[in-house]
């Protein structure tokens, strides 16, 4: 072999031993296989393993060469080469892959630790709060897109114009994280938003929620506060003044990070469509709509003014903004009738999306529907707390499965008791989604609107092909 032949084949050698393995417990989560594909083309060795991968996992994973082979667990296949193992949520503390990982003294981390591993000489926004995380996400990241910024990014769901839910690069300067509040991992029982170290922070608003962790409204709001108190030195916390009890937080709590509240900003709306007025009295028109949207707004601008990005140019972005999916996201419309459908599921959520639809078209009936799905709806304890956040909808509509109940292993309800929490007479329970489909078939929906609100399916029912059938 020529010097030359063998400084190549040093070179190439050189590079494999340099790519570091890494592998994924539980790669089959929407997050987890996003993280996997970006780990891959940074560049990684990356493996996984799963007991049940659904789609779109499943065929996402299998174009890049990262299904697993077959479902289940393989300690065996863990040696003491890999760089790290990542932990996915849905794992059990006894996962024979974690304890063989543990055995041989390899670095387990949750994904949003190991975030922070791959991004911590890079500024982080972290956006938290107990609604609107997603679609300031999305703002953001479409503004930067916009401006031609190079960033890095987490956001909890697949958004128009990006083919992953997480990007990670050697480059970017910048790394957005949508902060959710919920556990990072089986073995690490901190809130996934406690992680990311922000050096840009928003909070949108504090509402209670995941009352299977924390189980007072108190022990949620002591998070939040945590939060703050973690900003990086010198950084920024940007949070919507109008909530009063974030407002009330944030004053209280010690920081040395600069605050900038923000408000609902000045707005109109004319013939269905929203205008967003700025200081210079310029009208911008948006394809959202909604006081708790523009609010998500204004704190996305307040943000990207942090990296660099002027008004004037987050005000060319937004206008081609359309909402982040399933908030308040279009199913159909004509000229008199609007079919929306929006992840609304907690109290405060419902509310601000109903009050939107009610703002946005004042003169229809509003038909609002939405589904008790998760943990905390669903909790006896819990209900009362959507006492009224229902009340601005001119028909109102819950529905429930008693088999969604039993599966989460709680005490069971009635559709009295829903009645009486929601704390209206007027409020249609039903407990079988065919009933939910067959009321709504049985309206006339002449200048009416329909809004359909969950974090689940209604058990199914396929809105586009309920749409057709209503019209």
């Amino acid at each position: 072999m020529t010097i030359l032949g063998l400084n190549l084949f040093c070179t190439f050698v050189g590079q494999q031993c340099l790519k570091m393995k890494i592998h994924f417990i539980a790669i089959g989560g929407s997050v987890m296989h996003n993280m996997a594909l970006a780990m891959k083309n940074k560049g990684y060795i990356v493996t996984g393993s799963d007991d049940e991968i659904n789609e779109p996992s499943r065929s996402r994973l299998q174009k890049q060469g990262l299904l697993p082979e077959q479902e289940g667990w393989f300690p065996e296949k863990l040696d003491a080469s890999y760089e790290a193992v990542i932990l996915g949520m849905h794992a059990r503390a006894d996962n024979p892959e974690l304890l063989r990982a543990q055995e041989l003294g390899l670095r387990v981390y949750s994904y949003p630790e190991y975030m922070y591993e791959q991004t911590k000489e890079k500024i982080r926004i972290v956006v938290g709060g107990s609604h609107g995380k997603t679609t300031i996400t999305s703002m953001i990241l479409h503004v930067l897109k916009h401006a031609q910024k190079d960033f890095d990014y987490l956001v909890g769901a697949q958004l128009q114009g990006f083919d992953t839910m997480v990007k990670l690069t050697k480059e970017a300067p910048i790394a957005i994280f949508e902060g959710d509040e919920y556990l990072a991992s089986p073995i690490d029982r901190r809130p996934k938003f406690h992680l990311y170290k922000p050096n840009i922070a928003i909070i949108s608003g504090i509402a209670w929620d995941h009352i299977n962790v924390f189980p007072t409204y108190q022990n949620y709001v002591a998070q939040f506060e945590t939060f703050i108190q973690i900003i990086e030195p010198k950084g920024s916390l940007i949070y919507c003044a109008a909530d009063t009890e974030l407002k009330q937080l944030v004053e209280k709590t010690p920081t040395k990070a600069d605050k900038y509240p923000y408000q609902v900003p000045a707005h109109e709306i004319k013939n269905g469509l929203t205008y967003l007025i700025t200081p210079q009295e310029k009208k911008i028109p948006l394809k959202i709509f909604g006081h708790h949207n523009l609010m998500n707004l204004e704190g996305a601008r307040l943000v990207c003014e942090q990296v660099g990005i002027d008004s004037n140019t987050f005000y060319e972005a937004i206008q081609s903004f359309t909402g982040a999916a399933k908030r308040l996201e279009l199913v159909k419309a004509t000229d008199h009738f609007a079919f929306y459908k929006d992840f609304a599921h907690s109290p405060s959520k419902l509310k601000a999306t109903i009050e939107a639809m009610k703002e946005q078209y004042p003169h229809r009936y509003l038909v609002a529907c939405m589904e008790l799905h998760t943990f905390s709806s669903l909790n006896e304890q819990f209900l009362k707390e959507y006492a009224g956040c229902m009340n601005a909808a001119d028909e109102a509509v819950v529905y429930f499965n008693p088999h969604t109940i039993e599966h989460k292993k709680l005490k069971p309800i009635t559709t009295e008791q829903v009645q009486q929490a929601f704390a209206s007479k007027m409020l249609k329970v039903f407990t079988q989604s065919n009933q939910v489909a067959e009321h709504l078939k049985n309206n006339s929906w002449q200048d009416k609107n329909l809004l359909m609100m969950t974090s689940g399916t209604f058990d199914g029912i396929n809105f586009n092909t309920l749409a057709e059938a209503l019209l």
